[in-house]
């Protein structure tokens, strides 16, 4: 599989944990030239110092904010002359009912969830469509299919994400630019870690339980960026087999 792999250039954000680290484990062994972003840069020193990454590969960034997204994406050009592939997974998980009004923790979904993903989208556009090619993949959730109680915002944030992704689909075929969106169901990552709410907390480590490991998100990183060039795998949804949810 590691076939449309090789030597690609790949930025992920949101890469010092969870999918994000998973991702660039497996694109690293797959042959991938990646560039990693997140605000944990301690950990993303960590992390490509054991995957043997050039120490430029990593860069702290906080995709709230539109310019640190851009010197990401604009860095691993400078690095590499090009850029292939866009992961958008940086993301948190603050469930509480509505009543609660946590309006901090729906500020905080709408800024990482949606923003963060329309900024890397405006981020490394400018330079797929002067290549002709790229891919951009966008992490969304089973959330973005369903809802359930407690996670309206994050709900809404996921299915922007499809929205959003849909969208720029038919934007971009004059460009030959491919675009996946993935939506994990319960994958072990530190997700359920941003819930606020000590009763929802426990409600969703509960669901977790049956978490599959975050290898499988990486796995569809790699299908979706090993097909050949005209064929474009628009969206992946998975969860573990004994979830219902």
């Amino acid at each position: 599989m590691t076939q449309g792999i090789t030597n690609k250039v790949v930025v992920i954000t949101g890469a010092s944990s969870g999918l994000g680290e998973a991702a660039a484990r497996r694109l690293a062994k797959d042959g991938a030239k990646l560039v990693l972003g997140a605000r944990r840069l301690d950990r993303l020193k960590a992390l490509a110092e054991e995957l043997s990454l050039d120490p430029q590969a990593v860069q702290q960034t906080d995709v709230t904010q539109f310019e640190q997204v851009k010197h990401l994406v604009d860095h691993a050009v400078k690095l590499h002359g090009r850029i292939d592939v866009i992961i958008n997974n940086a993301g948190l998980m603050p469930h509480s009912p509505l009543e609660r009004c946590r309006v901090e923790d729906w500020d905080r979904m709408i800024d990482v969830n949606l923003k963060g993903v329309l900024y890397g989208i405006g981020a490394a556009l400018p330079h797929m469509k002067a290549q002709k090619s790229g891919h951009i993949i966008n992490v969304s959730s089973v959330a973005g299919h369903k809802v359930n109680p407690g996670g309206a915002v994050y709900a809404a944030t996921k299915h922007g994400v499809r929205v959003i992704s849909e969208g720029l689909r038919q934007e971009v075929k004059p460009y030959n630019i491919r675009t996946t969106i993935i939506s994990p169901g319960a994958v072990a990552t530190e997700l359920p870690d941003s819930i606020t709410e000590a009763d929802v907390a426990e409600r969703v480590r509960k669901v977790y339980e049956l978490a599959i490991p975050a290898d499988s998100f990486a796995s569809m990183v790699a299908f979706a960026m090993s097909q050949p060039e005209d064929v474009d795998v628009n969206e992946i949804l998975f969860r573990p087999t004994r979830q219902e949810y």
